[in-house]
């Protein structure tokens, strides 16, 4: 094991700041598009709600792999050249929302429908009621389930050595190949993994505890 470090420290450096780059490209646009689905499968629209959740049910019934190489390979056949990297970031990206959205709708809904009612008999706007009322509950109720989906989404950015992301898994696979030590390999690589997970683990602990 000290020799995969020893000998490999660069690529496992450059797998690691891709692992941790591509996490946080994900983790930033899925929360963005999943909170503007999960707020779409709520409204009163009755088309609204059919739009959010058929999106959710699409890519949250799809294997992450399926999704990601049909941006790899099908995109660039008749759209535009994409690289691995951003395949496998948009794969997880919309993959990824899917669950936050179908989190952030659970924890809405599970707001009493007392609170929006009251805020409607005082004279607020539905969206003032949501920014004021239920959105400020609803986030204490979701910061547990949605802390697993970003030690999820990390986990899951292995998905970009299927399409060359150079990520911490492609680095395994490599350094494996090269070495013939295939335990050590994937040993070092799990460990760097939990760098990154274990510490964001711990955070969404301590944050739920801020916000109890």
């Amino acid at each position: 094991m000290i020799n995969i470090f020893t000998h490999y420290s660069h690529q496992l450096l450059v797998g690691f700041g891709w692992t941790i780059f591509s996490s946080l490209l994900a983790l930033l646009f899925s929360l963005i598009i999943g909170a503007a689905f999960a707020l779409m499968e709520v409204l009163p629209n009755k088309v609204c709600r059919m739009i959010g959740r058929t999106y959710v049910e699409i890519f949250r019934n799809i294997p992450l792999l399926v999704i990601t190489m049909f941006f790899y390979l099908v995109i660039p056949m008749y759209l535009v050249k994409i690289n691995g990297f951003t395949a496998g970031t948009i794969g997880l990206t919309l993959y990824t929302s899917a669950f936050i959205a179908e989190t952030i709708r659970a924890g809405i809904q599970s707001v009493d429908n007392g609170q929006m009612e009251g805020a409607r008999s005082v004279g607020m706007t539905y969206w003032q009621a949501m920014r004021y009322i239920i959105l400020p509950q609803a986030v204490k109720i979701v910061i547990p389930p949605l802390g697993n989906q970003f030690i999820n989404l990390v986990k899951n950015s292995s998905v970009l050595a299927f399409v060359a992301g150079f990520d911490l898994m492609y680095q395994a696979n490599s350094i494996a190949s090269a070495t013939f030590d295939t335990i050590n390999s994937y040993f070092v690589v799990g460990l760097l993994y939990l760098i990154i997970t274990l510490p964001l683990s711990y955070y969404m602990r301590y944050l739920e505890k801020r916000t109890a």
